[in-house]
């Protein structure tokens, strides 16, 4: 059922982009550069990052316009095992672990105006699971067990799950009038920051020594893993390792792919709603941390007892967001934004289920899924057990606690599955040189290079600079070779009896 037009296609994009992070990364993002000037670099190179790729992407949506999207791309481009290692460990932590963490940020919020409900409210606390140090990587340190907070994540996933059995058309719906709310709430926060929001002490401190330490030359300190050593980066550098807030905020523009074979004229409408997508989310990034400039002085104590005084590093619970509009307009100001939030989490949640469910329906269409995963709802035509399924995971990694930890670690493997479809982007143009191409990615070949070379320099460094962060997600992609193999000669014995 082709249900979803340009509009909706959009609000898809901007929807699934716009969660919780732009109001709360610009503070980790500050205390890395240390600079005015690098801290819109940083949004700067992600919003070009993301751009560049969604253009690209943008052919190969045009081209295959089927349920599935990245890892139909990586499949016809790359082989099967690409394919399957990318839903692999889209199920097992990228789509799964970031509606738990929507979800659970959800509940944070929520928690703002029901104090009850909060993650030391435990209702049924199973296992402080103790710190395990692995080299540079601290895994584990996670309370296991059902709290208040991360009960109303799971309420949260459930109803959605359940909203997006009832048709294509429904889920959009919710989609289109939260993402529309969310939007308003960006443009709201920009219009209004720019124009009562701007404090003198700020503006003097962060406009008046702008491009401070944010020379190539300048020097940065980065901790090595989880209490290594301090060394000293370049700013290229610091600029890749604070990637990883930045990044993280501006991705999932590309789940309006996996709904593809449900997009009314998709060689048209694909392209078309990632471009403008990620254009409008972007330009209200980038306007956003300018206004934080200006209410907020980027430097603070992390002690300060105002809300000037801790700045935009130092913010509590490092919410900027919330920081500026108390700072603007009080304690309302304060509620204002954590409401914003929520609506945000909700659309946000909303467009990550509806779409991550049809990778695993098509997977297992291919039968490297459970095979009861590629029904179809009878009447609705959804892919109703996919739902489930994904919703059943994305539960327990609630319950789990672990999804902070998955979240720091996917930005590493998602960046790794980007490079890959750019390359088979140059893959089908060579080898598949007679297929129709609706639209053709602006710029190819300068563009998508410049972003596999951006990408790969990104990844080396966060290998290389915060292992703990990138090894996990290494190891998740690869423990699904021998999972393929094991799947595919399962199905290939099931066909052959």
């Amino acid at each position: 059922m082709q249900g979803l037009g340009l509009t909706s296609a959009t609000m898809l994009v901007m929807g699934s982009m716009i969660g919780s992070g732009i109001f709360i990364v610009s503070a980790e993002i500050g205390r890395e550069v240390d600079s005015p000037a690098l801290l819109i670099g940083a949004w700067a190179v992600a919003g070009f990052m993301t751009i560049v790729a969604a253009l690209s992407y943008g052919e190969l949506a045009a081209m295959m316009p089927r349920a599935g999207g990245q890892y139909v791309y990586l499949r016809e481009a790359l082989g099967p095992l690409w394919g399957f290692l990318y839903g692999w460990t889209l199920f097992l932590v990228i789509q799964t672990g970031t509606i738990a963490a929507v979800g659970v940020a959800f509940g944070k919020f929520l928690g703002i105006f029901v104090p009850s409900i909060s993650s030391t409210h435990w209702l049924l606390h199973l296992w402080k699971v103790p710190p395990i140090h692995v080299g540079p990587m601290v895994l584990g340190n996670m309370d296991v067990g059902i709290n208040t907070q991360n009960l109303v994540a799971i309420l949260l996933v459930i109803f959605l799950s359940v909203v997006n059995i009832f048709g294509v058309k429904t889920g959009a719906a919710i989609q289109n009038i939260f993402t529309a709310a969310k939007v308003s709430a960006l443009l709201g926060l920009a219009v209004f920051g720019f124009a009562l929001g701007r404090n003198p002490q700020a503006v003097a401190a962060n406009f008046g020594n702008f491009w401070h330490n944010a020379g190539l030359g300048a020097q940065h300190a980065v901790q090595v893993g989880v209490g290594g050593p301090i060394v000293m980066v370049g700013t290229l550098t610091i600029l890749a390792v604070a990637q990883v807030g930045s990044l993280f905020s501006a991705d999932a523009w590309n789940n309006v792919t996996f709904t593809a074979g449900e997009v009314k004229n998709p060689s048209r409408n694909l392209p078309l709603s990632l471009a403008l997508g990620t254009g409008v989310v972007i330009a209200l990034y980038i306007a956003c941390n300018f206004i934080y400039l200006s209410a907020l002085p980027l430097d603070g104590v992390e002690g300060g007892v105002t809300i000037l005084a801790r700045g935009i590093k130092h913010a509590a619970e490092d919410r900027v967001g919330t920081a500026v509009m108390t700072q603007m307009f009080g304690a309302a100001g304060g509620l204002l934004m954590a409401a914003a939030i929520m609506i945000s989490g909700f659309g946000c949640a909303n467009g990550l289920i509806l779409s991550g469910a049809r990778v695993y329906y098509a997977m297992a269409k291919d039968g490297l899924f459970f095979r009861n995963v590629a029904k179809l709802h009878p009447k609705y035509k959804t892919p109703a057990v996919s739902l489930m399924v994904q919703m059943v995971w994305a539960c327990l990694l609630c319950v789990s606690g672990s999804y902070g930890q998955l979240l720091d670690y996917i930005i590493f493997a998602v960046l790794v599955f980007y490079i890959l479809t750019i390359v088979g982007l140059f893959v089908l143009r060579r080898t598949r040189p007679d297929a129709v191409r609706p639209y053709k990615a602006v710029g190819y070949p300068i563009l998508p290079i410049i972003y596999i070379v951006m990408a790969l320099f990104i990844d080396v460094v966060l290998l290389r600079y915060k292992p703990q962060f990138t090894w996990p997600g290494l190891i998740v992609v690869l423990l699904g070779i021998p999972v393929y193999y094991a799947w595919s000669r399962s199905a290939g014995a099931k066909r052959a009896a």
